[in-house]
């Protein structure tokens, strides 16, 4: 609902309260759900009107909302069945047991069992929790001093406990203020105007009163009734039939609810509305000959209700009512330019898409989800993959443990639908494992967390908005047969829709007039349509094929189609007779046996397409034969995915390499062209603006490898180094020759970011009230909202961020100071050591995924702490061998590969305190490992400096290879060699004190090196990928921290020590490891030799760090 229908409920409920309506005041306060009335929800409670109390709270929470919410449901029930058992009503206290308290077992069973034995004693004071329990006035009294504080806490009823302040009469006031206005603008206006009704716009020189509204004042009205009357809608009264008729949805229903006031459009009030949903169902709303070019808005989250403009109009053209519409031949003769053939982009995602989506405002965004659990976010007009994300369970302890044990049996997850919202503001995900995420979109590749809703069980299998009752919200369906309606804004649950006796496989939004439902498809082939309502599915039919079917409309909601495909692999693409229920049209053009489930999509109210038989087919929407195919130039999978944006200018279709090819008609390709010139422009003025270098040692290896990339970009880059790695699109996509417009050379356009002072980035030195020594070890938490590390005297430091006005979020921030974190015990998690030298011993730690415990290991045994009260679990493998490298199994967290100083791997079970393999290869202590989940092995990295991988399955050594050290550069085991994986878990960064190295690791072959030729840089001490894998964080032994782009390994930013360090510092403190934070891909953190820690971020206005490099 808008800011100002908000408002105009406030209006209506001060002008029902001063008009004394004092029940509908309280209704309309629980249904519209903008102000709980605290004093008369005190009345209530002290007058024991419990139904009232819990009805009143329903309009504002549900008992499983939250804790607030149980806790007060909790405490009115306990209050309730006190009272009965006070008043020996055993019957009475039974029932409220039963039907109200039985509820709460689930989650506190001891307390339901202490609640059920008060029925055996003959006065329930003789319990000693309740022996101070006075009379029923006292009671209620002191359990309202509690229910305050807990609404007042309650997050759901932020900003709805206070009314706003109004003048009195508001209402009364703005009214005068039209029917001022109105008499102003008559012709003949009169002195003493007799204004006897508010239905029709008051006129001096109509006496009766009854002039109606112009359609240029109403153009959502079509033709008006004639003066007088308010007849019904049909073919009969003053609409005419258009040659099409728009047949409305609710034809299909057997048994619409009766309405008895007449609904409300957001037209004028009394005109164009039947009084209920089934006289629309007998007289379908047609427009009217006079007024053909009115749309009828589509609900369906795909397809923003938008007419595509002619070039050249802007948003704030306000054509003609009178306008005709575009009409289309009905024939096969299209001009070529209608169609995408045109391949404009091809995009590596890294992992298989399974939905793609279309910005609906910004035509050139796409978001795409993968088979892995993988969002990206793609620029298609610059080419730029803005965002990419991981799939991760953002608060596991909220989830369900159905969900937390299937995490754990199997962490495999498939993003099944991703869709944004109509207005682009937001974005949802349905996963594979019972859970949706929405995002909040803001701009660029701002993307936030919005909601993370613990949805079906099993599959969330599809995922839409829509807006019921002006309010947006969120539309799932699951494995578990039922459809969900969630709020947008909080997630609260407002319907579950159950009837379907299989798996629900999608769901279509819509509305039409003022009737809003939902269709719904599930996997025994059946069709339902819900209202937002508890009465059930108004719908029961068979969708052709009897097995996967997804629906839509066209873009202007006139009419409906559906695509399925049976368990035999027969395809059936459809359009429907809404008033009927019964197919109208098929469509033909599909092999007998697809090899796969057939995605379709509509564009302009004109074509349909398919993805089937390795190309796209093109429909007519009016007529059943096959039009066209487009093969893409070739490369599709048998099934593609495909996705038209909202203006039908371009089309996105998934490719058997993990990739998307965008293809463009004729309009799309002039509008990328046009995007490409502008963001040519954009980077070569901020290029301009860039501070001139200075020069270091580093500068020197810089210089020699953009040299080194200048002599490869002449033409004779080896192709290995263009698909090098899969996740980002800079060094793959588009190689084919530029225009003559982008022939110039970018490469000299381009300039390295180089930050000099504090006053160019921000950096914060995170507080430390305990003296540490070197910090040898540091990592985010998962959660993002803590930075962990472990010091060379064998303690642990925590730091966390608070959540306040300044950090929304909690999350940490170079912006806001966090808090050195200590349990009220003071302890420290301090790590077992040999000889009480820890300085000398090798550091190591491993996080759990949800963060609440740490292994850990300096020398001595390698102990567990719990993270909340730093207390030692256990402790277990005393040395020798002392452990050097910790490692969790990614699907199994009591499995742990330990690196030791022997030279050996152990896998080892924690659980039942077990090695089960000892790994054997490298000739000195082991100083990295990294598991890959996709590749199913493990690499490990040693002081001998050799790489070796090894086969998860039977823990045996697959290959093996030496690192190549540049001759003449000794090394000083400044940094032992360290593997991580990229996101895409296929590459491998490998650093080495005189290296960084991306290696391919199902060959163990390198892909990319820095520096490409020898060179006098400063020795690494250490490096780390960002959390989206688009960039490298590098510290050297010189304090100077690089940024690379990780796609080519090429230098994109560099901080030196004067802009994070004092200047008083010696010149002997530098960093020895870098942390990236795990959501927030430009923030890293530094651990440096005198026991500090820095966090650094890019300024606000930058928001990056530079420009990344031209691809090679």
């Amino acid at each position: 609902m808008s800011s100002l229908s908000r408002e105009l409920v406030f209006l209506i409920l001060q002008f029902l309260d001063e008009e004394k309506f004092k029940e509908t005041v309280h209704k309309l306060e629980q249904e519209s759900g903008f102000y709980f009335n605290m004093k008369y929800f005190e009345d209530e409670v002290i007058n024991g009107n419990w139904d009232e109390v819990e009805r009143y709270l329903g309009g504002f929470t549900k008992v499983d909302d939250n804790r607030y919410s149980m806790k007060i449901f909790f405490e009115i029930r306990k209050q309730k069945y006190l009272e009965a058992l006070d008043k020996h009503d055993r019957s009475k206290a039974v029932e409220i047991l039963v039907k109200d308290l039985k509820v709460f077992a689930s989650f506190n069973e001891e307390l339901f069992k202490e609640i059920t034995q008060l029925l055996t004693l003959e006065n329930f004071r003789e319990n000693e929790q309740l022996s101070k329990y006075g009379d029923t006035k006292s009671a209620r009294a002191i359990m309202l001093v509690e229910l305050k504080k807990l609404i007042e806490a309650n997050p759901l009823f932020r900003d709805k406990l206070q009314f706003p302040n109004l003048k009195s009469s508001r209402l009364r006031t703005l009214i005068n203020q039209s029917l001022n206005w109105q008499h102003q603008l008559c012709k003949n206006p009169r002195p003493n105007p007799d204004i006897k009704t508010l239905f029709v716009d008051h006129s001096c020189g109509q006496p009766n009163g009854a002039r109606a509204p112009s359609p240029a004042n109403n153009p959502l009205l079509g033709s008006i009734p004639k003066p007088g009357g308010f007849p019904q809608l049909g073919a009969h009264g003053p609409f005419q039939p258009a040659p099409t008729p728009v047949a409305p949805l609710a034809g299909w229903m057997s048994n619409p609810p009766a309405v008895t006031h007449p609904a409300v459009s957001g037209g004028a009030i009394g005109f164009g509305t039947p009084t209920n949903p089934a006289a629309m169902l007998k007289h379908p709303r047609t427009p009217s000959a006079a007024n053909p070019s009115m749309d009828y808005p589509s609900g369906d989250s795909d397809h923003v209700s938008k007419r595509p403009r002619p070039v050249g109009l802007s948003e704030e053209v306000n054509l003609p009512v009178n306008m005709m519409p575009v009409t289309y031949p009905q024939s096969h003769s299209y001009p070529q330019d209608d169609f995408h053939k045109a391949v404009a982009r091809t995009l590596s995602q890294g992992s298989a898409p399974m939905s793609m989506d279309f910005h609906p405002v910004q035509q050139t965004l796409l978001l795409v989800g993968t088979n892995v659990g993988d969002i990206g976010l793609w620029d298609v007009g610059t080419k730029e993959r803005l965002v990419v994300r991981n799939f991760k369970v953002w608060e596991l302890g909220k989830c369900s443990m159905a969900l937390q044990a299937a995490l754990v049996k199997d962490p495999t997850v498939s993003v099944n639908r991703i869709i944004w919202s109509p207005d682009g503001t937001l974005f949802g995900v349905a996963y594979s494992r019972h859970i949706v995420q929405i995002y909040s979109y803001h701009g660029g590749d701002d993307i936030r967390q919005h909601l993370e809703i613990d949805a079906h069980v099993g599959g969330v299998n599809d995922i839409a908005f829509a807006h019921p009752n002006k309010q947006l919200c969120i539309i799932t369906c699951g494995d578990d047969k039922t459809i969900k309606v969630w709020e947008a804004t909080s997630g609260t649950k407002q319907f579950t829709f159950e009837g379907h006796e299989a798996p629900v496989y999608s769901v279509c939004p819509h509305y039409k007039e003022n009737i809003q439902f939902i269709f719904s498809t599930a996997l025994d082939g059946k069709i339902k349509a819900w209202l937002y309502d508890n009465l059930g599915s108004r719908v029961d039919y068979d969708a052709p094929g009897h097995w996967c079917t997804t629906m839509a409309y066209s873009a202007d909601g006139s009419r409906l189609f559906s695509c399925g495909t049976s368990k035999d692999g027969e395809s059936h693409l459809v359009e429907w007779n809404e008033s009927e229920g019964a197919v109208k049209r098929t469509y033909q053009g599909f092999r007998k046996r697809s090899m796969g489930v057939v995605q379709f999509d509509t564009t302009r109210n004109r074509f349909l397409a398919a993805g089937d038989e390795f190309v796209i087919k093109i429909w007519d929407m009016d007529n059943t034969s096959l039009l066209t195919t487009i093969e893409a130039d070739g490369g599709l999978p048998a099934s593609p995915r495909i996705r038209f944006n909202k203006e039908g200018t371009l089309l996105a279709v998934s490719t058997v390499d993990n990739g998307i090819k965008v293809l463009a008609n004729a309009d799309g390709v002039r509008l990328l062209r046009t995007l490409e010139n502008r963001s040519f422009d954009a980077s070569r003025s901020a290029s301009e603006t860039v501070t001139k270098p200075l020069i270091n040692p580093l500068t020197a290896a810089a210089a020699a490898a953009a040299a080194a990339a200048a002599a490869t970009s002449s033409g004779t880059a080896a192709p290995s180094s263009i698909t090098a790695m899969n996740g980002d699109n800079r060094s793959m996509v588009d190689v084919k020759p530029r225009i003559a417009d982008e022939s110039m050379d970018k490469s000299k356009v381009w300039k390295l970011m180089e930050i000099t002072d504090t006053a160019q980035c921000r950096s914060l030195k995170l507080g430390d009230s305990i003296r540490t020594a070197k910090i040898s070890r540091l990592i985010y938490t998962n959660s993002g909202v803590a930075i962990l590390a472990l010091a060379s005297n064998a303690v642990h430091l925590l730091w966390k961020w608070p959540r306040n006005e300044r950090n929304s979020t909690g999350k940490a921030t170079a912006s806001v100071s966090p808090q050195l974190w200590q349990p009220p015990s003071g302890i420290l998690m301090t790590n077992d050591t040999i000889d009480n030298s820890p300085d000398e011993a090798v550091h190591c730690f491993a996080l759990s995924k949800n963060d609440s415990y740490v292994m850990s290991a300096s020398g001595g045994k390698i102990s567990l702490f719990n993270m909340m009260t730093f207390k030692t679990m256990t402790t277990f493998m005393p040395p020798p061998p002392a452990a050097t490298f910790l490692a969790f199994h990614p699907q199994d967290n009591n499995i742990i590969a330990i690196g030791m100083d022997d030279s050996t791997i152990q896998i080892y079970n924690v659980r039942i305190d077990e090695v089960k393999s000892k790994l054997r290869g490298h000739s000195k202590k082991i100083t990295g490992l990294a598991f890959s989940n996709v590749l199913n092995v493990l690499v490990s990295s040693g002081a001998d400096a050799q790489i070796c991988v090894w086969n998860t399955d039977g823990w045996e050594r697959q290959r093996s290879r030496f690192l190549q050290i540049p001759s003449g550069r000794p090394t000083s085991n400044i940094l032992d060699t360290r593997v991580q994986f990229h996101q895409d878990q296929q590459h491998c960064l490998v650093v080495h004190e005189t290296q960084i190295a991306i290696y391919d690791a199902s060959k163990l072959e390198p892909v990319k090196q820095w520096p490409p030729r020898e060179t006098s840089a400063p020795p690494i001490t250490h490096a780390t990928f960002s959390c989206d894998s688009q960039l490298i964080y590098a510290s050297f032994l010189d304090a100077t921290v690089c940024i690379f782009s990780a796609s080519s390994l090429r230098l994109q930013c560099r901080i030196l020590p004067a802009s994070y360090l004092p200047q008083n510092i010696s010149s002997n403190v530098h960093p020895v490891v870098v942390a990236a934070h795990p959501s927030e891909a430009n923030q890293f953190a530094l651990g440096l030799t005198d026991g500090s820690v820095y966090v650094m971020e890019p300024l606000e206005s930058e928001r990056k760090w530079g420009i990344p490099p031209p691809a090679e």
